[in-house]
């Protein structure tokens, strides 16, 4: 059995290439070689810069993060997404006991 890494270079890098965008595409939010070195994995994006670049992306930056946790693997992808919804909504329920 393969053990699954979470990526968030691979995802990052993944969506950009299945969008039809250059590196250079990002270039109002990000220098090309800032990019590059999130897509090597060599630095790590901000919550702001993450949101950034996925606007450049036009997707929601959860997506991003799920394919970093679940890959290109469907049942994977389900699974996270319904882990994230428990999650969520035990922390709402929790807040309004309060």
């Amino acid at each position: 059995m393969t053990v699954f890494k979470p990526s968030l270079p691979d995802a990052l890098r993944r969506v950009r290439k299945a969008r039809g965008l250059s590196q250079e595409a990002f270039s109002d939010v990000s220098s090309r070689t800032y990019l590059s070195s999130l897509e090597r994995g060599l630095k790590s994006p901000t919550l702001s810069k993450l949101a950034d670049l996925c606007d450049v992306m036009e997707i929601h930056p959860l997506t991003l993060l799920t394919l970093a946790y679940a890959g290109d693997n469907a049942e994977r992808v389900e699974e996270r997404l319904m882990e994230v919804r428990r999650e969520i909504y035990k922390i709402i329920s929790a807040e309004n006991d309060d």
